[in-house]
């Protein structure tokens, strides 16, 4: 049997795109490789055609003691070769880490869950006290509307869970009094949009007077990222400053009005961390795709764009629309302001509990301490949809110690991403002790 290594370079080699688009992913590549590294078939679905989402429960020995899933995606954001160092699906080995597309985000955890649920899925461990559920998802780069939500709504009965280990997991933080491990608990909102603008086309030779749907455009996007993105200090952000690890801006960092200060003072040294900051503590607009125009000399009656929107706790759908109506003044009544996919506040699961505690003692086991905190990220994961269903998720996975948290940040959908070798096997030996701790604490009651 391979291992988790190497079971992360085939998944990494197999080229899981995911464009967005309905005839992208090809998950079932990966279906397949998972169903040859168990050698067991397991149970899959799919709504769309090769795009297969595998499913494996070990039934455990107390109908009545809570389940366990382990979940990992297997699709993987597009990767433009030109600025990587490296091929992004060759799944080289270099410099002590596997670099690749989906490296971090997040075939390592998928490989590396998919290691430890084999050693009960021959019979190497005893079954716990209740099912333990592996997962290997599809789309969930995507939105989850052809892997999570899809399996969610329509086999609840396949994948249902009373608790969920998934992504991600991120770099230990140090503090004055020691190391904490954040263990993602929050996970903002998406609410992406789209932006419609309409023109009159025309001969691009004389422009003057003309409506140009593309000049429109440009001119809200522009309005939307320079108009101040709404500040909201949430608790799940003061639980994470008061760990300690921001020193002497904690109380600027917890303040609506000193904020966007502070993130100025930390951007002269790291950028990336300020960027952090910013995310998790401002509702954010980011343009990322601008579709307009047919030809060079023909004036463009229609423009789009896409927005992705992400809302912090206590963010509402209206706090979305109200922001845009101010931020493009004017200009929003030549705007149509759509939704891009399904709306989704923030949602999140209690940091208390028995697989609050399991994690603990895997910490403990791994790392030699139980200290960690909630934390909250800035993306999006496919733990929405279970725990729109009660089921409380956690995102997990350690690190090598000297990985700073802006620069793990920086390798998601980003230019070489890479995982340590380290990484991995720190990964692993944390998802076998917690699993092992969550069914001795479910057998103690």
């Amino acid at each position: 049997m391979p291992d988790s290594v190497e079971l992360l370079q085939a998944l990494i080699r197999n080229e899981c795109v995911n464009d967005g688009t309905v005839g992208s992913g090809f998950e079932s590549r990966s279906v397949e490789t998972l169903q040859e590294f168990f050698n067991n078939p397991g149970e899959v679905r799919e709504k769309q055609r090769g795009r297969g989402s595998l499913v494996y429960r070990i039934p455990g020995t107390d109908p009545a003691a809570p389940s366990l899933m382990l979940m990992g995606h297997t699709d993987v954001v597009p990767a433009n070769p030109d600025g990587w160092d490296v091929n992004p699906f060759a799944a080289e080995i270099r410099e002590g880490c596997v670099w690749g597309r989906g490296a971090v985000d997040m075939l390592n955890l998928t490989a590396t869950m998919a290691t430890v649920f084999s050693q009960y899925l021959n019979g190497s461990i005893p079954p716990l006290p209740g099912d333990l559920v592996y997962l290997a998802v599809a789309d969930e780069e995507g939105g989850g509307r052809y892997g999570a939500q899809f399996l969610v709504d329509e086999y609840w009965d396949l994948v249902a869970c009373d608790y969920l280990m998934t992504e991600i997991g991120q770099p230990r933080v140090m503090t004055p009094t020691g190391p904490y491990y954040p263990i993602t608990t929050t996970e903002k909102g998406p609410m992406w949009r789209k932006l419609h603008s309409q023109g009159v086309p025309g001969h691009g030779s004389q422009p003057y007077g003309r409506e140009n749907a593309v000049i429109d455009m440009a001119a809200a996007i522009t309005r939307l990222v320079q108009s101040p993105a709404p500040v909201r200090i949430s608790d799940e952000w003061r639980a994470i400053v008061e760990t300690g690890a921001f020193g002497e801006l904690s109380e600027m960092l917890v303040s609506e009005d000193l904020v966007d200060e502070a993130i100025e003072i930390l951007a002269a040294t790291d950028v990336g961390l300020a960027r952090w900051v910013h995310a998790l503590t401002h509702m954010t607009f980011s343009p990322n795709i601008v579709h307009g125009g047919v030809k060079s000399n023909v004036i463009p009656d229609s423009t789009e764009a896409d927005v992705d929107v992400r809302v912090l706790p206590g963010h509402e759908v209206d706090d979305v629309d109200d922001h845009f109506r101010k931020a493009l003044g004017d200009l929003y009544d030549r705007i149509e302001v759509v939704p891009a996919m399904d709306d989704y506040v923030a949602n999140s699961s209690p940091s208390s509990g028995l697989l609050w505690e399991a994690i603990g003692d895997g910490l403990q086991a791994v790392e030699g301490t139980r200290d960690r905190f909630p934390m909250m990220v800035t993306g999006t994961t496919d733990s929405r949809f279970f725990r729109q269903r009660g089921t409380v998720a956690y995102g997990v996975g350690l690190y090598e110690h000297t990985l700073k948290p802006s620069d793990f940040a920086a390798m998601f959908h980003g230019n070489n991403e890479r995982v340590s070798l380290e990484s991995i096997d720190r990964t692993e030996r944390l998802l076998f002790e917690t699993v092992a701790a969550f069914g001795r604490r479910s057998a103690a009651g």
